[in-house]
């Protein structure tokens, strides 16, 4: 059984000006579009196996972070239109070289007041050891994603 003091999550809210429905799109049924928001972050999503937008799909994601290139294959775990979410389970790549298991959720809802939306990103995961560094910077990362992906969604309204 793992120990607690290695199970964590981190979360962050991130204010965009498109709607829940937009933001949920690029992921949920677009991953292969991100790169064009934000190449400098982003250089890539494939379909390894399923289909878009449907649970147990398996992407391959090509990213810098940190200023190195990385990958990630992640598998979609859950689609939810109605709510606006998405979640997905890392089984390969260079974040299992520090993580037993990280899943990351985003989940968009209309602001309370006004037009606009507000992304809420939620990292889950197991770390090997207490010598491994909690994933802020990739906190920080997707949430500059989020701000890219915004500004790409809202340029020509």
């Amino acid at each position: 059984m793992a120990s607690s003091a290695l199970i964590s999550k981190l979360e962050a809210d991130v204010e965009i000006k498109a709607s829940p429905k937009q933001f949920h799109e690029m992921f949920a049924h677009k991953p292969h579009h991100v790169h064009h928001t934000c190449y400098d972050k982003i250089q890539g999503c494939d379909l390894h196996e399923g289909e878009w937008g449907k649970v147990g799909t398996i992407v391959h994601w090509s990213y810098v972070h940190d200023g190195k290139a990385k990958k990630a294959k992640e598998v979609v775990e859950a689609v939810d239109p109605d709510k606006n979410l998405v979640t997905f389970r890392v089984i390969e790549g260079d974040l299992m070289e520090e993580y037993k298991s990280f899943v990351i959720t985003i989940q968009v809802s209309p602001k309370s007041e006004g037009s606009g939306s507000v992304v809420h990103w939620t990292l889950e995961y197991e770390k090997l050891h207490g010598g491994i560094a909690h994933p802020e910077t990739l906190l920080k990362f997707v949430q500059d994603i989020s701000k890219d992906i915004d500004a790409h969604l809202t340029q020509a309204s």
